[in-house]
């Protein structure tokens, strides 16, 4: 919360024929994390990424892979992803959505990030846009980071919707009364505007697909989109700064 922004293109938007040097792209640019969105087809209407391609990025680049589930069964799977290579690994509460709130339904998730915690990658939680952000709030101790959508998981391109902002400054808000500070993450919709918005609310790590990779300049989007972040980011932290001294 707070930290300094960080951008996570999504690979999902990059062109798969030419993977490599769009790896090398992103990094020149200035990215942190490349985001890796894997789809079921059973969690979300879409088939995407697996762990023969993570696998195959873990080699071809020195970025660390930002994986995020969307999968039906991450207590199964999360093992594969973690031997692939995957430095960050955030799955969805929803996953578990039969008990989602219950008992059964967080220790399910506690397994889950102890899985990911043991292998010495960093746990993340997500959840959907219309899941109570409430949902997460047990878990916050025990993960790194927390990714807040702000599209329905399941396609690239989609438009951001509105009142993200306000979900992420309700996670900052969460963590913070538990003395905590993991990365707050948004996906979905990410542009030089959209940035500036979750930014101020909290948010320190911004997934950017089309913005970035669909951009006549794909680095420069890149550029552009952080230094937007890092602008609304530095407003704000300035006006925390000076309501605490009134």
């Amino acid at each position: 919360m707070f930290a300094q922004v960080k951008i996570s293109p999504s690979l999902l938007s990059a062109d798969f024929m030419n993977m490599e040097r769009e790896l090398r792209m992103i990094e020149q640019a200035g990215a942190s994390f490349a985001h890796v969105d894997v789809m079921d087809g059973h969690f979300v209407p879409n088939l995407t990424m697996g762990v023969p391609f993570v696998r195959c990025l873990k080699a071809a680049t020195a970025l660390p892979l930002d994986v995020h589930l969307m999968i039906a069964n991450p207590l199964e799977q999360i093992p594969w992803f973690l031997d692939a290579g995957a430095d960050w690994l955030t799955f969805h509460i929803e996953a578990f959505e039969d008990s989602l709130g219950s008992p059964e339904s967080l220790e399910a998730a506690k397994q889950a990030i102890a899985l990911i915690r043991e292998a010495g990658a960093h746990p993340g939680i997500s959840c959907k846009p219309q899941t109570p952000t409430a949902t997460l709030k047990p878990l916050l101790s025990l993960v790194d980071m927390v990714l807040v959508m702000s599209v329905n998981p399941g396609f690239s391109g989609q438009s951001y919707m509105q009142g993200t902002a306000s979900r992420v400054a309700e996670v900052v808000s969460m963590a913070r009364a538990q003395g905590r500070s993991p990365l707050i993450e948004v996906d979905g919709g990410i542009d030089a505007f959209t940035a500036q918005e979750v930014a101020r609310a909290g948010a320190d790590v911004l997934v950017a697909g089309n913005a970035i990779f669909k951009a006549e300049n794909p680095a420069a989007a890149l550029k552009e989109i952080a230094a937007s972040a890092h602008l609304a980011q530095a407003a704000a932290l300035q006006g925390i700064c000076q309501a605490e001294e009134a």
